[in-house]
Formats: C-alpha cells, structure tokens, sequence
C-alpha cells in the first residue's frame, strides 16, 4: 500500500522551507518564516493556504512546509514515519451518525469512525502516534487504541455508538474480541455524560434563541436522540442506535416543524425519565477498567508481532 502524507488541518502553524515571494516576484518572507494554515486541500497533490502575520497568503505544497511544533525539534521532527499511512493499521471500520440512527436522507453524509493499533515501534518512538485520524473530505475519524478505551470508559457517546452500531464494514478478530466485550464499558456514568452534555447544551440554545432569535433544528434533534438514547442505555443496558419509532418525531425537529417550546417540554420529560431510569438501573458505579486494560495489553502485544490489519 502507498504512503499517503496526512492532511494538516486549518489552524497548524507550520514553517515555511521556501523563500516565500509576492505575485511581482519579489521576497515577502525568508525561508524559516511561521504561518498557519488557513485552508487545506483534499488531498497531498495540491496545496495549503498559509496565512503570515502581515496576514500576506501564500499557497504551498506540503513538502514546503514543516509543522512548527516538529520544526522546533530538529531532527525528530524529520522522522521519516511522521506521516505514515497510519491507516494501514485500522483495525476496526464503522458506520455511525444519521445512517446509522436511521434519519439519513439521499443527500447524507457517511459517518466512518474506528480504531487503529500502530506498530510496536512507532508507538514507542520518540515521535510517537496521533490519538487520532481524521479525514475531514471523507467524514473519517480513528482513534488510537488506548484513546478509544479511555473514552468508551468515560461513556462517550460517539464512542459508544461506534461499539453498537449495526453497520460494521471492517474488524479484525481483536476488534471482534472488543465487540463481544462492549458491555464493559457500560455504566451509570452514562447518566452524568449524556444528561450533563444535553442541559449544557441546551442552555447554549436556550440563549442563542434570546440572542439570535433561531436554533439549528438539527442540533437540536441530536440532542433529544442522545437523551432518549441514555434512558434506554440504562434501562435495557444496550446502546440504542437506530432511533426506532421516535424517527418522525425527530425528523419534524430537524425539519423544522416542531415548535422549540414543545421541543424543549420533551426533553424536561426525558430529564425527568432519565432520573428514574438512572434510580433503577442494573448497571454498575463504574465500567470493568480490569477488562479494557486486559484488552489494551493484549492489543500492544500483538503490535509487537502482527500486522494489525
């Protein structure tokens, strides 16, 4: 398989290894010169837009550029991994979002989330491995082995999801080994993350609609979905992702036919829903921490002496 460079995202400061010249020709900046990005482009054949701080523009090529925080460690920032095609090493390919929950449309994106376990020696190399991969053209995100767990731990939504979905397009025998663990990571710390994220959330809401006097509809269909989606995570201790027969109910919000006051009196019912499905739960305080480390271990064993893919 080819070695693809990853795409840098807008907001890297990067350092300039050519003299950077005007459209007359003449020098703006010398080579060495810091920017940021401010555009990236869909793939490594073309080029960055990189802003200066006179905010002069320059378009470069990747290989024009170097990321500054590597820069600045000389020659660890030249390490010839530092881009290696990470993907090679996906162990485990999903579909999550609105196909996924059932609420997709002809025009919806596909939402690819995973894993990847890097090889044994590029993770304990000085320089090291992403927590994650994202390719923001495609809708793609990886997480680094370690950081999936500590998140799937934590009761992230996105990442509980990814261990729920229907749609599995690739998983090595470790990550069915993962899958057929899932509910480790189950716990009433899904009341804290999910219920906590949503009345923050709405406040948020709840002011732009004073301020700006609108709300994206879809935003907040996401967030009725994440509650409802809670209250059956501890009732029934599965991970609900296709939202069943609450599909055109949700739909009117994100098509904009239900009014904010009717939405937001849902979701204060599914508080209250919430609260009593949290009393009565059968899940444990905390997640099985001994069963996600067993699995880490195995996984950085296996580095050592497989291919992961």
């Amino acid at each position: 398989m080819p070695v693809t460079p990853l795409i840098l995202s807008a907001g890297t400061q990067v350092v300039a290894l050519v003299e950077i010249r005007g459209t007359n020709g003449k020098a703006v900046h010398p080579r060495g010169a810091v920017g940021v990005i401010i555009q990236s482009p869909a793939d490594h054949l073309h080029s960055y837009r990189v802003r200066f701080p006179d905010d002069f523009e320059a378009s470069l090529k990747r290989q024009e550029i170097s990321v500054l925080a590597q820069y600045q460690s000389g020659e660890i920032g030249n390490d010839p991994l530092a881009e290696h095609d990470l993907y090679q090493h996906v162990i485990y390919r999903c579909v999550i979002g609105s196909r996924a929950y059932g609420l997709d449309t002809d025009a919806s994106d596909i939402d690819r989330r995973g894993i990847y376990l890097p090889p044994a020696e590029r993770h304990w190399s000085l320089f090291g491995v992403p927590e994650q991969l994202e390719k923001p053209s495609n809708e793609e995100v990886y997480w680094e082995i370690q950081k999936f767990l500590t998140l799937a731990l934590k009761a992230n939504p996105n990442v509980l999801e990814c261990l729920y979905t229907p749609i599995v397009e690739h998983a090595t025998p470790l990550a069915q080994e993962l899958l057929a663990m899932r509910s480790a990571f189950l716990s009433k710390l899904v009341y804290q993350t999910y219920n906590g994220y949503v009345m923050s959330q709405f406040r948020k809401l709840q002011a732009d609609l004073r301020n700006k006097r609108q709300v994206k509809p879809k935003h907040v269909m996401h967030l009725i979905r994440l509650l409802l989606a809670g209250i059956t995570t501890l009732r029934e201790g599965v991970v609900p992702v296709h939202v069943g027969e609450q599909r055109d109910r949700l739909l009117e919000i994100r098509n904009g036919v239900a009014k904010f006051e009717e939405i937001d009196a849902w979701r204060l019912d599914l508080h209250r829903q919430f609260d009593a499905a949290f009393e009565a739960t059968k899940l444990p305080e905390r997640p099985d921490y001994h069963a996600a480390n067993a699995l880490l271990i195995k996984a950085r064993k296996h580095a050592l002496t497989a291919n992961a893919t």
